[in-house]
């Protein structure tokens, strides 16, 4: 099986995160999916942002949901770029979207948009939230889900219970988990596999996490770094 590198946020390590410039530059530096965030704004529009502020991210201030896409855009998103909309993104890169959501609003109106727009070929969704990705399968049938298994409520550090993580993909129907690969064990990924599971860790940002994650057998990683997708084809 091919091992799938995912770029987070586009390539957030090297450009301003959830950008069409750093969407392009996973692309161009052949990264085979790109994870992006995705988020309602307050008149519904399916916007790129990961926090629930754009205060981080963003010259702006204030709340996602209570800012409408026009004043979204008038914010600078680092490095002259602006936040962008589902859309945009879409036609801008050809690669495979994993889109991340975090509540039942925001997928219900991502279903829909893959409906309208025949995506579910092209576009996974992702979710730490069990019933959100039950409702997404619910509403857009053979649509491709990702369990993001790091939940709150986990303890930092601990390594994430196999049969917790198997028993949550399998009942919501997921295609794969993905998990922080500090916290994975050999056994989590084989019992993941035996149960038809693809597993991802995150975020594989040097070499040395890269041989682990090969190491346990992973099917791919999600990296802030583009240097990760050359040196991921000739690691062993």
């Amino acid at each position: 099986m091919t091992f799938l590198t995912i770029g987070h946020r586009g390539v957030m390590g090297v450009e301003p995160e959830n950008t069409l410039r750093s969407y392009l530059r996973a692309e161009r530096c052949g990264m085979d999916v790109i994870a992006l965030d995705l988020r309602l704004s307050k008149d519904g529009a399916l916007v790129a942002v990961h926090d629930p502020d754009v205060d981080r991210t963003t010259d702006g201030s204030g709340a996602v949901a209570d800012l409408t896409v026009a004043e979204l855009r008038e914010l600078d998103a680092g490095q002259g770029e602006r936040v962008p909309v589902l859309e945009e993104v879409l036609d801008a890169v050809r690669v495979p979207i994993q889109a991340l959501v975090g509540d039942v609003a925001t997928a219900t109106a991502l279903a829909a948009l893959i409906l309208r727009h025949d995506l579910t070929s092209r576009i996974e969704v992702a979710s730490a939230q069990d019933g959100v990705l039950a409702e997404t399968a619910r509403l857009v049938p053979g649509v491709r889900t990702v369990l993001y298994a790091a939940s709150p409520g986990d303890e930092a550090g601990s390594v994430v219970e196999r049969a917790s993580v198997v028993e949550r993909a399998s009942a919501v129907g997921a295609a794969a988990v993905a998990v922080d690969v500090h916290r994975l064990s050999l056994e989590t990924v084989d019992s993941a596999h035996a149960a038809g599971l693809r597993v991802t860790g995150l975020a594989v940002d040097t070499l040395d996490l890269l041989r682990l994650a090969r190491a346990l057998g992973l099917d791919g990683a999600v990296t802030d770094f583009p240097e990760i997708r050359s040196t991921g084809r000739f690691t062993a």
